[in-house]
């Protein structure tokens, strides 16, 4: 550290010890959050962020595909941190302007881009779980384009954490890390898998990481629950009751914990059935969620 650095690191140590202020410091990269200790197995997980071209699983494409392979132990503390793989992808369609303004990426930059789709498979075959923050946004769009890994169980750090139990307020990734202390630009993938594993490694009052609190809520059993032939009259209830709608196969659903289930069935079938048939609940583990 220079002169320079040692002067600003001593003011912000500074600022940050008045109750009027609050330091924030720029995300690094790291090959590590935590000493592995010897002879202790570990396990590989990956990082993983897109940019999309828009909304929509089936019209719209990856434009910008980040990995991250990374380590963990059993206590979930990141003990590895592989070297990011980032790759960009011509999208054989016109950008919208708002795509470009929102991440920086023009068509020029993407013209006659490809993902390495061998390198890719391979970082993502190795994982023993897939990470991402809006799983249910990143995982169709990775399915569809590299569908030999389409079977490997993901997690997601936006929807299967009780953000608000374990002390933060709400859900956005650069919300949640800005709370850890930290900042960095967003909506680039690089960048976004950076400030995920970031995240991933912070330490709770409680000693566990954000990593450990995670897979242990993915483990959890969940269910689908699907709302077949239910009475048309009962749409406004289900909807109420956060239930959505599949077009495609015309009926309401929605996913609940395992604990959940008794007191969904008694509902449905009081509220909803009446007596004339009933629902049908699909047991659902990390390789089915997020599709």
């Amino acid at each position: 550290m220079n002169a320079v650095d040692d002067r600003h690191a001593h003011a912000a140590e500074l600022l940050g010890a008045h109750p009027d202020f609050r330091v924030q410091r720029r995300l690094m990269p790291v090959t590590a959050f935590h000493e592995a200790a010897p002879l202790v197995p570990s396990r590989i997980g990956v990082a993983i962020d897109v940019e999309t071209t828009g909304l929509n699983h089936d019209a719209d494409r990856i434009i910008e595909l980040a990995v991250q392979r990374f380590r963990f132990d059993a206590r979930g503390r990141i003990i590895q941190v592989g070297t990011p793989r980032v790759w960009r992808e011509d999208p054989a369609m016109p950008l919208d302007p708002r795509i470009t303004m929102l991440t920086g990426l023009t068509e020029e930059a993407l013209a006659d881009q490809a993902i390495d789709e061998a390198a890719a498979v391979d970082i993502l075959a190795s994982a023993e779980i897939i990470v991402a923050h809006n799983a249910a946004f990143d995982r169709p769009f990775v399915d569809r384009r590299l569908p030999a890994v389409a079977g490997k169980p993901w997690v997601c750090s936006m929807a299967e954490l009780d953000w608000l139990e374990v002390g933060f307020e709400g859900r956005a990734l650069a919300h949640l890390v800005s709370q850890c202390g930290w900042f960095y630009e967003g909506h680039r993938a690089e960048n976004d898998i950076l400030a995920l594993l970031y995240l991933l490694s912070h330490g709770l009052p409680d000693g566990e990481t954000i990593l450990a609190k995670l897979i242990a809520c993915s483990e959890q059993p969940t269910w689908r629950v699907n709302a077949v032939d239910a009475p048309f009259d009962a749409k406004g209830r289900l909807k109420a009751r956060g239930y959505r709608w599949d077009a495609a196969l015309r009926f309401w659903w929605k996913s609940i914990g395992q604990g959940e289930a008794d007191a969904e069935r008694i509902w449905l079938l009081t509220d909803v059935y009446g007596g004339y048939g009933e629902p049908v609940f699909i047991p659902v583990t990390a390789c089915e969620r997020h599709r």
